[in-house]
């Protein structure tokens, strides 16, 4: 059974992008040393934030964007065998353009 998340408000979805196994000089790296990740792909958002007039505040971030986010930021959940995280849109540092 798929299981598929919707998020609500201004909390997005993002995939993380795990770090090289291998480093530049060719050693390996066991699960232990690798650095939590910091950049991933946004797989699903909420509709946003209501002000206080009650309208909808647009995202800043769309579906398919690559995002950097603070190191320890969002709940890490597993989905089919792969990690995601939920985490507020204001989690994001910024969108990796090119």
């Amino acid at each position: 059974m798929a299981l598929t998340l919707k998020p609500l408000g201004s909390r997005i979805v993002v995939e993380p992008i795990e770090q090289e196994e291998k480093t530049v000089t060719g050693i390996y790296l066991p699960d232990t040393a690798k650095e939590k990740p910091m950049k991933g792909t946004i797989v699903a958002i909420g509709e946003g934030e209501r002000d206080e007039a009650g309208k909808r505040i647009p995202m800043e971030v769309k579906v398919g964007d690559v995002v950097l986010f603070n190191k320890y930021s969002g709940t890490e959940i597993k989905i089919d065998e792969k990690k995601i995280l939920v985490m507020k849109e204001s989690d994001v540092l910024a969108i990796i353009e090119g």
